[in-house]
Parts: C-alpha cells; sequence; structure tokens
C-alpha cells in the first residue's frame, strides 16, 4: 500500500510541477514579447482552474471575498472558461457603459435550449434579433411610456393587500401574484384574477425552469452533452428530464397568453406591448412577419420573467426587512401619517414627499440584489484596461453583491439601514443602487423603469395599511424561523 500511495504522490506533484512550469514559462514569454498581463487573480489547477476554490452555489460570496486580495478586477478560470469578474461599479461603468460595442455580447449557456429558455432576448447574443426586440421592448418601457401604467399598479398593489390582509399566510403568492399581473397587463393588455389566475399559473410553472440554470448544471452539460439523450432508467437521466418539462412550461408560458392577446386585440380596452405591435406586424410585408412575431414573442417572454423573479425577490426581502427592522417600519409609517394623513393611499404624486420609503427601497435593492451576478456578459473583442489584458470571448461579471456590500461606501453594509440614503437635510441622497442592480451597458434592464414604479407603489400601499411582523403561536409567542434564500439566475427568499 505504501508504495503506491508514494507513487500516486508522485504523479500528482510531478503534474503540479509542470503546470507550474509551463505557468513560469507563459509568463517569461509574454514578458519578453511585452504582452499585458492578465488581471490578478487565484491560480488556477490543471484542467480545473479555479472551480475547487470557488462556492458554485454563492459564487457572489467567493469574489466578494477575494476582491480584498487581489483587487476590484479579477481574472478567473473555470474549466476552459476565462473569465472576468468585476468587483466596483466604477470600473464596471467603464467597461460596460464605455465600452459597451465590446462588453454586450452573452456568453454560450449549455442549459439554454434544451431548458427552453432561448425565448428570453436577455440571454440571447448581441445581434441583430437582439436588437429588435429590444426595440419593442423599449417602446412599450421607456421611461414617457410606463407613466400610463401607473394607476393600474396602484390598483394592484391595493389588491394585493387586500389578499395579504385576508390571506396573510400565503404571502409569497401574493407577491407573485402581484408581479405577475402587473407584467401580464403591460405586455398582453390581460386583467387578471386576484388570486389562482389560470395565466399567472402558466408563468408560475416555467419559472421553476429558470431556478435549473444554475452555473454548475450548465457546466455539466457542456462537458457531457450525452446527458440529454441517455435513457430514463440511466443515471443522470434526471437532468434529460427536468429539461424537457422545463421546455413544455416554457413553451406553454410564451404562446398561451400571446395567442389571448391576439384573439383579444379588437375588444381590448387597454393599450399593451403585444396589442400595440401585432397591429403594427398587420401593416408589414409577409415576408418581414414571421420574424417579428418571433422578436415580439421573445421580448414579451422576457418582460414576464423578469417582472415575476426580480420583483417577488424583492418583495419577499423587503418583507423580511421589515420584519428583522421593525424601527424602520415605525418610521415609514409616521412618515406616511405625517404627509398624507390615514384618510387616503398613497399616490405617485406623493412620491416626491416622501423620501424616507424610497429610501427603504434603494436599501432593499442595495441589501438583497435579486441578481447578484447580473447576467453574465462576454467580450466580442480583446480589449486593454489598466494595463490588463481582456480576452476575446471571456465572460465578463459584474459582481453587484460585492459592490452592495462594500464597506468603504456602505458602513454596516450586512445592516439594514435606509438612512445611508438620506443626508443632513432629509432629501435622497446621490447614490442610487437602482444604477447597478439593473445592470449596465447596452444589456441594461430594459424594464427597470416599471420595475422601480411597481414597486414603490407595492412598498407604499402595504406601509400605509398593513403592520408586518413575525408570526405567532397560539399562545401568541412570536414564532422563530431562519431566513433561507434559494439560489439559481436570481436569489431568493424561501417561502415557508
Amino acid at each position: 500500500m505504501g508504495p503506491m500511495v508514494d507513487s500516486h504522490l508522485a504523479i500528482l506533484a510531478g503534474i503540479s510541477l509542470s503546470f507550474v512550469a509551463v505557468k513560469a514559462l507563459r509568463w517569461f514569454i509574454k514578458k519578453r514579447q511585452n504582452i499585458p498581463s492578465l488581471p490578478p487573480g487565484p491560480m488556477p489547477f490543471p484542467l480545473l482552474g479555479n472551480v475547487l476554490s470557488i462556492d458554485t452555489k454563492k459564487p457572489w460570496l467567493t469574489y466578494t471575498e477575494w476582491r480584498a486580495v487581489y483587487g476590484d478586477l479579477i481574472f478567473v478560470q473555470i474549466l476552459d472558461q476565462e473569465v472576468v469578474v468585476i468587483n466596483s461599479q466604477h470600473i464596471a461603468q467603464a467597461l460596460l457603459d464605455n465600452r459597451s460595442r465590446i462588453y454586450s455580447d452573452r456568453p454560450y449557456l449549455a442549459t439554454l435550449k434544451p431548458y427552453g429558455w432561448l425565448v428570453s432576448f436577455a440571454f440571447i447574443g448581441y445581434n441583430d434579433e437582439w436588437r429588435l426586440c429590444r426595440r419593442l421592448f423599449h417602446q412599450t418601457f421607456r421611461p414617457k411610456s410606463v407613466v400610463r401604467f401607473r394607476q393600474m399598479q396602484i390598483r394592484r398593489a391595493r389588491d394585493m393587500v387586500a389578499n395579504l390582509v385576508s390571506d396573510p399566510q400565503h404571502y409569497h403568492s401574493h407577491f407573485a401574484t402581484f408581479s405577475s399581473s402587473v407584467a401580464m397587463s403591460t405586455v398582453y393588455g390581460y386583467d387578471t384574477s386576484t388570486r389562482n389566475d389560470p395565466l399567472v399559473e402558466i408563468v408560475i410553472n416555467a419559472m421553476t425552469g429558470l431556478a435549473m440554470l444554475t452555473p454548475e448544471r450548465a457546466i455539466m452539460l457542456k462537458a457531457f452533452p450525452f446527458l440529454l439523450n441517455v435513457p430514463d432508467w440511466c443515471w443522470g437521466s434526471s437532468i434529460k428530464r427536468s429539461a424537457q418539462a422545463s421546455s413544455k412550461h416554457v413553451n406553454e408560458m410564451v404562446n398561451v397568453p400571446f395567442q389571448h392577446a391576439r384573439e383579444h386585440m379588437a375588444d381590448s380596452s387597454q393599450s399593451s406591448m403585444v396589442g400595440e405591435n401585432l397591429r403594427r406586424m398587420e401593416m408589414q410585408d409577409e415576408a418581414s412577419k414571421p420574424m417579428f412575431e418571433t422578436s415580439l414573442k421573445k421580448a414579451a417572454t422576457t418582460a414576464i420573467v423578469g417582472s415575476y423573479e426580480t420583483m417577488t425577490s424583492t418583495l419577499m426581502a423587503f418583507t423580511l426587512a421589515m420584519v428583522l427592522y421593525p424601527d424602520v417600519q415605525k418610521r415609514a409609517q409616521a412618515e406616511i401619517d405625517s404627509v398624507i394623513g390615514r384618510d387616503r393611499l398613497p399616490m405617485f404624486e406623493d412620491r416626491a414627499s416622501l423620501p424616507y420609503i424610497d429610501a427603504i427601497l434603494r436599501e432593499t435593492f442595495r441589501w438583497a440584489p435579486a441578481v447578484p451576478l447580473g447576467v453574465p456578459h462576454a467580450t466580442s473583442s480583446a480589449d486593454l484596461y489598466d494595463g490588463y489584458f481582456i480576452p476575446k470571448g471571456a465572460t465578463v461579471v459584474c459582481n453587484t453583491w460585492g459592490i452592495s456590500r462594500d464597506e468603504k461606501r456602505y458602513p454596516q453594509a450586512s445592516h439594514f439601514i435606509p438612512d445611508r440614503f438620506i443626508d443632513v437635510n432629509g432629501l435622497l441622497t446621490d447614490d442610487d443602487p437602482a444604477e447597478y442592480i439593473f445592470g449596465l451597458g447596452r444589456r441594461i434592464c430594459p424594464g427597470r423603469y416599471a420595475a422601480d414604479t411597481s414597486l414603490w407603489s407595492a412598498i407604499a400601499t402595504m406601509l400605509a395599511t398593513v403592520d408586518i411582523s413575525s408570526a405567532k403561536d397560539d399562545q401568541g409567542k412570536t414564532i422563530d424561523f431562519t431566513a433561507k434564500f434559494m439560489v439559481g439566475v436570481v436569489r431568493y427568499l424561501a417561502s415557508p
């Protein structure tokens, strides 16, 4: 046994030394050729790269820890994929905003096609199809256009509160219904039921597949694509079955509400993204209609998915914060009472007079970013930044979590402190996490203005009408709980 172990150790040592020698040789050659070095980062292992050093469930935590060692721009090797991690808003703006021509592509994800998620233009590459989808989306959700949705958003927020009062136990379901109903109205012109709406149920079913688009699953399918074809009785077939189920649900989410909007174009009393563009499509030549309709479906699906995932997650985080920080809730309610009184509910016209409510929204964005690493970008060509070489085809990740947890910028960053966004005069500061929470560059979330107003209407209405606290048992004692977050593309608080 001893000689065998020694021989194994010798082999491992030989491999490690060879790898170090190769790395040293490459470094020496680059120095001789005056080729700029890659950004700093941890030393990778042969073949595996840095994958063993990263928390695959919560990689943003690893990248945030590495910032203290390697800085705000880090190079990481994950198997054969080169990854550049951005840990500061300044660098993110310098690259993703100011050099958006290079940083607007998307990396290949092996999970997208089998799980049916190429229907979201948020994931597709930077090309003509993406530009058409983006234009269709922007027409409906640009700042001037979203103003027309405000009355509907307030009405839906009040429906949500009514559900919370009558059935407080299922608060997650009420948040999901609110998020979906706002999106269904703006995208398809569809008025959802306040509870158990069939089209909302279709969206919720499809969202289970989005949670499966984890980095480790993508890496596994990229390395072992045959897993999508193995027999059902074989080990690993669960990936194939989950992909098939996801594709079925996503296909239903794409087509059922779209068909509903098409059938009710004539009798719909409200404007919507799909309804308006279907009318435009009728005036186009027959050759261009198929591509236009496909792009419209992708734009519509992206709006529904983005609204459901991020808004529901943010409302869950807000609710948790109000339970953990009751003094914040009391101060917000006092502000509403002093400005509005108790004879009516908040309206958008009151927003400028309620700075603390906006500070709570900003702090919710910062404290619990729904997408901690954003959606990854990819470089379409090589680049140089601050003396560092960034390769073509590299995956570029903006560590939103790390930016929001910067102790120099946000002291006691793990605590929920809305006052950090209020100045000495009681006004909002210039620091708005929405400037990085929704992404940057040409791939910034195009629905951010509607999301902002929807979330404000929900939070302001909740604070004006209900007290949010921990559940109590039959004896009136507080039930202890531990907040658990689920992770995938979106990080969200698990409902009990």
